[in-house]
């Protein structure tokens, strides 16, 4: 299978350990294993449970216990549902392994993570792109979409809240999306990592898996509830579709890690003291990103309503990867060039990292521009 390099993948390879102020984090400032322990009042349990494992593969599909606390994250799934993976990457990978074969037919949007229109291409899918533009908002455009989708159309991909625009899909939008796929039976693939990260309300949103019945959902533990360094994710939807899964599954994955799970089950059964901790930092941080932008000439952006990125547009005349190769070298900051997601002209930025690191970073960038100038 030949498939073309990862662009943001590639790019954080080679320049992520090597920064002073990372500002191309996507996670919400990671925690610690101790500050999960206290977040999640189990501090006197966590040793007596990790000496006594026995070092299995564990639960083959995902323990019990953790498939469940996946559940309350969602309106209508239950254990039968859900399968765990390694991260949302492993997800995707997964969805499309099982459903996507040569010659189908598969809608993804531009910009978004590159696995969900590079992965069907490299398996002799058919794909087309629907683009979306800043002045929507870089939501999709409905009639656009419509105006893709054929009679034939396995599967159409979203990311919902978008990577990396910060986007947000509401609800009357994603059951207008599957309505369209309801007219032609297509799966729905919404990658959902970042979701509850919203920045208004309790900073959740609507599930696909939740609206439509040949829905798909994709999430892990590493964005919103900071703990990607255990490579725990998941995929919901159909139990037909989670029965075919498994077949692949069985050849590259066996099992998660029981003390990864052992984890993501302490963090799921107390997700709502880590999603407020996330709300607080990604609303504070994305108002001290504001402010910053207001005062920078050369820089605008759509202001994103959940997720921990979005997209600088900057009016410069270089390049995005060669400038963002250059600030980093100028300022110690990281930054994303949007080619690496096939948006020349922008920037990603993260906004999620500690607010000292924010404010730092932001400072040094603010003085290359004026150096630039």
């Amino acid at each position: 299978m030949k498939i073309r390099e990862f662009g943001v993948e590639m790019w954080m390879n080679a320049y992520e350990n090597d920064c002073e102020l990372n500002l191309a984090e996507t996670c919400v400032a990671s925690v610690t294993l101790e500050q999960l322990t206290q977040l999640a009042g189990k501090n006197d349990t966590v040793l007596s449970d990790i000496m006594s494992m026995k070092m299995t593969y564990g639960a083959i599909e995902g323990s019990d216990r953790l498939r469940d606390a996946i559940c309350t994250l969602y309106e209508t799934q239950k254990r039968d549902n859900v399968v765990t993976t390694h991260g949302t990457i492993g997800a995707n990978a997964l969805i499309y392994k099982t459903l996507v074969h040569p010659g189908d037919h598969v809608v993804a949007v531009l910009p978004t993570y590159q696995q969900h229109y590079s992965i069907p291409e490299s398996q002799g899918a058919d794909v087309s792109i629907l683009q979306l533009r800043e002045e929507d908002g870089f939501l999709p455009d409905l009639d656009g979409l419509k105006a893709l989708i054929r009679p034939d159309t396995k599967l159409i991909a979203l990311n919902n809240p978008n990577n990396p625009t910060g986007a947000l899909m509401a609800r009357e939008m994603l059951e207008q999306i599957a309505e369209l796929a309801r007219s032609c039976g297509a799966y729905i693939l919404c990658d959902e990592v970042y979701r509850g990260t919203a920045q208004d309300g309790d900073g959740m949103t609507v599930s696909m898996a939740d609206i439509y019945e040949k829905g798909i959902a994709t999430a892990s533990m590493s964005k919103a509830f900071s703990l990607a360094g255990l490579r725990v994710g998941w995929i919901t939807g159909p139990q037909d579709v989670i029965a075919q899964v498994m077949i692949h599954r069985d050849y590259d994955t066996i099992s998660v890690s029981q003390l990864d799970e052992y984890f993501a089950t302490m963090a799921l059964e107390a997700k709502e003291t880590l999603l407020t901790r996330s709300r607080d930092l990604t609303r504070r941080n994305l108002e001290v990103l504001d402010a910053w932008i207001e005062a920078e000439p050369r820089l605008t952006y759509v202001r994103p309503k959940a997720a921990t990125i979005c997209l600088l547009k900057y009016d410069m005349d270089m390049g995005s990867h060669p400038l963002a190769v250059d600030i980093l070298k100028e300022t110690g900051v990281l930054l994303t060039p949007g080619s690496a997601f096939d948006m020349e002209g922008y920037l990603r930025i993260g906004f999620a990292n500690s607010t000292e690191v924010l404010q730092a970073g932001l400072k040094n960038l603010g003085d290359y521009l004026r150096r630039y100038d």
